[in-house]
């Protein structure tokens, strides 16, 4: 299958599409005026609203700007990375790859107890009627890689290599975030503080969607990145100033899992997402090592 686009003009075409996307997506947040900050309970059922129309527009995008030999021979969904089949891997093989990378963390979380609340049936019932933790763990998540990856990525890998799309499309994820430093300014922030955080979350939410890209590109599900997204979001970046609150051997050991974590990610990163164990056959698969 020919996978690039037939001249500049339509690779230009491709980018457009996706800056396009990536304003509506963002536009559809702001269509609801109101004076109450992104938390107030109002606001985030409405966002809810807008980012469940966006699961219906985003993907015509893709439709439009996709080139219609690669849909003759390979079906939409597929190229969203809604399938069946591989879909246990695609949830626990990326999962567990990413907990390797926040080995760290993770010890922290063990050590200061809150790791305990994960089997307590009533940290999750509690969990699951919370408005913010369901826009910050599912809703979030959800939208933002079906929008960002699923209906962006196809339009991209059309034109460009492989890895230049993983290292170039998760720009448009990191600049979306931008609109926070509006919402900071109302909270009371200075303009300066608010493009310091802004400039921050860009550079995290793009080394981020660069690691969720890949993970696509590999496993080609979109499963693997919800649970990747989701389960970064819940870990946050890490603390690393509270590594200093603990003492002799214990700081040592948590120091060193931090170390551990990240050279076994690294280690790990080709060999846990290798293709074939997705039963991924998406076009550009053969060109992604």
């Amino acid at each position: 299958m020919e996978l690039k686009c037939d001249g500049k003009f339509n690779c230009l075409i491709s980018v457009l599409i996706c800056f396009l996307l990536s304003v509506t997506y963002v536009g559809s947040l702001y269509i609801w005026r109101t004076a109450q900050n992104r938390d107030h309970p109002d606001v985030v059922k409405k966002r809810f609203i807008s980012v469940f129309v966006m699961f219906f527009i985003s993907p015509i995008f893709l439709y439009i700007g996709i080139n219609k030999s690669i849909l003759d021979q390979v079906p939409l969904n597929i190229l969203l990375g809604l399938r069946v089949k591989g879909l246990l891997q695609g949830i626990f093989m990326p999962w567990f790859l990413t907990m390797i990378l926040f080995l760290g963390p993770l010890a922290m979380q063990t050590c200061n107890g809150y790791l305990k609340l994960y089997t307590e049936p009533m940290h999750w019932i509690s969990s699951f009627k919370n408005l913010l933790w369901i826009r910050n763990f599912l809703v979030a998540p959800l939208s933002e890689e079906f929008t960002f990856r699923s209906c962006m990525m196809p339009l991209l890998l059309q034109c460009f290599p492989p890895m230049t799309v993983v290292f170039t499309a998760p720009l448009f994820f990191g600049t979306a975030h931008f609109h926070h430093l509006q919402e900071r300014r109302k909270m009371g922030f200075s303009f300066k503080s608010a493009l310091q955080i802004s400039c921050f979350q860009f550079v995290f939410t793009t080394l981020f969607g660069a690691y969720s890209a890949f993970i696509f590109l590999r496993t080609g599900h979109f499963a693997s990145i919800f649970v990747v997204h989701a389960f970064c979001n819940h870990m946050g970046f890490p603390n690393f100033e509270e590594v200093a609150n603990y003492k002799g051997p214990k700081k040592v050991t948590i120091i060193s899992l931090f170390f551990v974590g990240l050279i076994s990610w690294c280690y790990l990163l080709f060999p846990l997402t290798e293709p074939s164990w997705y039963y991924n056959e998406s076009p550009w698969t053969a060109t992604s090592s």
